[in-house]
């Protein structure tokens, strides 16, 4: 494999150019470091590099800085010196062919799923949801599936749920008890998802695993970024839809194996939301996708601050190691450093330990495998200086890269198919005209015997004052809001009609 088929990452302090082979990219990345130690600027040259040879990348831009891959660099004498020092000659300032996605669809294509392909797992964690809730939640899926309700936006896992409550009996000797106190729990956060943005993400036209997998005219990969300004004051959405897209490309994508190239390369930054205060139950699955998606050709790179921000089932499938630098103020960063040293091969010229409290801004601790898939010895590396433009682009270059998307206007329309939703609407009405005639024949057989008997003036007004209490009785009886509708609405047709 020739240098220019290799992720160029930087050089050593004698002028030594680093490299990550591309073939083992599906084992995986870990990058780490302090705040302002450059940690973005390193994802943004990792990015530029897989795309050049021709792999798509995907990447979550929590702080908004990532969208100037879009752009072609320019010329600075610290590049230079940088470029001199490693021995790069060949050396051009360009972009990047970007696609811009934004859950809200403001300033990027619209990033849909559905209630049904989120899956109960990821949706409770979301929630937030207790054990007790979350077997509701697979309750509702359970009954979804088994009487054919398509589940793709909140309104319909809403009215599915009230369905369930109403039909709790029945449904009990199969699924068993479903507590209402817990279906009230589940809505009333439901209603706090949807306050936060929920109601705009889940829906229809859902996302292609497909257009995150684009190249160009030219061969490049097309690099796709996630707003994540917005979601980042909403961790569970930013973290589990990140996993929700991770599983969906475990489940399409066929096995690939080893191969020279990886078929995707997925940035996850500000890792440690995925993790801090996850039920053990989502860490495991999570463990399980980074494990089984390396034979799906995907590559995953996880951003964070600490290494220990993640778990050590999921730390140790992490091949390639970044760590830029730590600062030990107190004990706490004292061990955190400790912990990041001794997750390298160590190096005999190198004291780990002190070298990561003294790397400068750009430079970082390195460590790579062979291609054997062995670690290499940790060394200090110069980081190689990106060929886009550091920082963001403005709003009108983004409108201007926007305008020219290959898959622009195919997310841009919301759809609002027959689902759930209305499915159960009409099996409430169906219902409810049951219901109905039935107590209008009831009401009538009594009239009639009535009448047989009353000979005085005021029995029209008494029949009238039972079909009256009947059918309010039924109306209080109806459980969903539909069903109360649409009972004050017969009610208003007959009574107001007699009177």
């Amino acid at each position: 494999m020739t240098d220019n088929q290799q992720v160029l990452i930087g050089g050593n302090k004698k002028g030594t150019q680093i490299f990550l082979n591309p073939a083992m990219a599906n084992r995986h990345g870990l990058i780490t470091g302090a705040t302002g130690t450059g940690k973005t600027v390193t994802l943004q040259v990792l990015a530029e590099s897989f795309s050049s040879l021709g792999v798509p990348v995907f990447s979550a831009d929590v702080k908004g800085d990532l969208s100037g891959i879009a752009k072609p660099g320019k010329s600075h004498p610290k590049v230079t010196e940088r470029l001199e020092h490693m021995g790069v000659t060949d050396y051009s300032f360009e972009g990047c062919p970007t696609l811009f996605w934004d859950i809200e669809g403001k300033t990027g294509h619209p990033v849909r799923t559905t209630v049904s392909e989120m899956g109960p797992v990821l949706l409770a964690n979301i929630l937030e949801l207790n054990e007790t809730q979350g077997g509701i939640l697979h309750v509702a899926f359970s009954v979804a599936d088994d009487q054919g309700l398509l589940l793709l936006d909140l309104k319909d896992l809403s009215a599915m749920l009230n369905w369930l409550a109403e039909n709790r009996k029945e449904l009990a000797k199969e699924y068993g008890n479903i507590a209402t106190q817990s279906v009230s729990a589940i809505q009333r956060k439901l209603l706090v998802l949807k306050e936060s943005g929920g109601e705009v993400f889940f829906g229809e036209p859902a996302l292609n695993i497909e257009d995150l997998m684009h190249s160009d005219f030219s061969g490049r990969g097309v690099v796709s970024l996630l707003d994540a300004s917005s979601l980042y004051s909403n961790p569970r959405i930013y973290s589990t839809f990140l996993l929700w897209l991770l599983s969906e490309l475990m489940e399409e994508l066929p096995e690939r194996g080893d191969a020279p190239l990886p078929k995707l390369v997925f940035f996850f930054d500000e890792a440690h939301l995925l993790f801090n205060n996850s039920p053990k139950g989502l860490i495991d699955r999570i463990t399980q996708v980074v494990r089984l998606i390396r034979s799906k050709g995907v590559g995953i790179f996880f951003v964070s601050q600490y290494p220990n921000d993640i778990p050590d089932e999921v730390l140790g499938q992490l091949g390639c190691r970044i760590q830029h630098g730590l600062r030990a103020f107190t004990p706490k960063d004292q061990k955190a450093v400790r912990v990041a040293a001794q997750t390298f091969r160590q190096n005999p010229e190198i004291d780990t330990e002190q070298a990561i409290t003294e790397l400068g801004v750009g430079e970082a601790l390195v460590s790579t495998l062979d291609p054997k898939g062995r670690p290499t010895i940790v060394d200090w590396c110069l980081m190689a200086p990106p060929h886009s433009q550091i920082g963001p682009i403005t709003a009108d270059e983004k409108n201007s890269t926007m305008a020219k998307s290959p898959i622009k206007g195919r997310y841009d329309t919301a759809l609002d198919r027959e689902s759930a939703y209305e499915l159960l609407i009409v099996r409430e009405e169906e219902l409810q005209k049951k219901r109905i005639d039935a107590a209008l024949e009831l009401e009538h057989e009594k009239t009639a015997a009535k009448e047989a008997k009353a000979k005085n003036k005021g029995s029209g007004r008494q029949r009238q004052s039972v079909l009256e209490s009947t059918l309010k009785s039924i109306g209080r009886s109806f459980g969903s809001q539909i069903g109360r509708s649409l009972v004050r609405g017969i009610l208003g047709s007959l009574i107001g009609k007699r009177r």
